[in-house]
């Protein structure tokens, strides 16, 4: 048994070996929760990834020093957020992490990038056209005027995460689609000179179309979450609008509120 607020080292399953449990029996806080919080932020960081096994509720147990009960409360917290999923006969397994992202003006690439969660992107479309209303409203231009349009389908860890529709002017700079797929739109527009300043944007959530669901690789019909967002530079010029639709089981926005003085 490990003592109070000692480490216990989760040995036997590959996936656990690396990793130390700051289990503390003498806070308030139950151990149970302790556990399932510091498996999440394994999972939530890569360092449990996608098809890693846990093992079954017995070992870890014995591995952790703690009752089967609590291991099994943890782990059910954790099945309950759709983070891990019990297999007959093979044992608790990850299924994949839940994307927070903070409520600011950064990319989608960066921020995965920094959670260590090993962004993908795949180019669906990168071509000019006329500017339908909305685009034309939203970038300050006529109705009509020529645009760049990029479709995107962002993944982590092989697993689809968002699809990503941009509207940028076809004057602000070049996009070739092999660096695209090797980085975010936000640091090339830094690359290319670009500051950017600030962005309104709109959160809402509705059911996944048939087309947005096969993106996906959900069912018709699941919640997803939606985002409009128009960023300006520094001189107060949109430079882009997106349009955007993510997984609303693998994604969530996390931002702060303050109370206005």
């Amino acid at each position: 048994m490990a003592k109070p607020g000692a480490t216990a080292r989760a040995a036997g399953a590959p996936a656990l070996d690396s990793l130390d449990f700051a289990l503390d029996r003498g806070s308030p806080v139950p151990l149970y929760y302790q556990l399932a919080q510091q498996l999440e932020a394994a999972i939530e960081h890569g360092v449990l990834a996608p098809g890693n096994l846990l093992g079954n509720e017995i070992d870890l147990s014995v591995r952790l020093g703690l009752s089967r009960p609590t291991v099994r409360q943890a782990i059910q917290s954790l099945v309950d957020k759709g983070l891990l999923v019990r297999r007959r006969g093979v044992g608790t397994q990850v299924v994949h992490s839940q994307v927070k992202r903070p409520l600011e003006l950064s990319s989608l690439y960066d921020d995965l990038e920094t959670a260590g969660q090993g962004p993908t992107t795949e180019v669906v479309r990168n071509e000019r056209m006329p500017a339908p209303a909305d685009v034309a409203a939203a970038l300050g231009l006529a109705e009509g005027a020529e645009v760049v349009v990029l479709e995107r389908l962002r993944a982590t860890h092989g697993q689809p995460v968002a699809c990503l529709c941009n509207y940028l002017p076809a004057t602000l700079l070049d996009l070739d689609t092999a660096r695209l797929e090797s980085t975010g739109l936000y640091r090339l527009m830094r690359t290319a000179g670009i500051t950017l300043h600030s962005a309104r944007q709109t959160v809402g959530a509705r059911s996944a179309t048939a087309r947005e669901a096969a993106r996906l690789d959900e069912t018709v019909g699941a919640a997803v979450l939606t985002m409009q967002r128009t960023a300006y530079d520094d001189t107060g010029r949109p430079v882009e609008y997106g349009t955007h639709i993510y997984r609303a089981s693998r994604y969530a926005f996390d931002f702060q509120l303050l109370v206005r003085s």
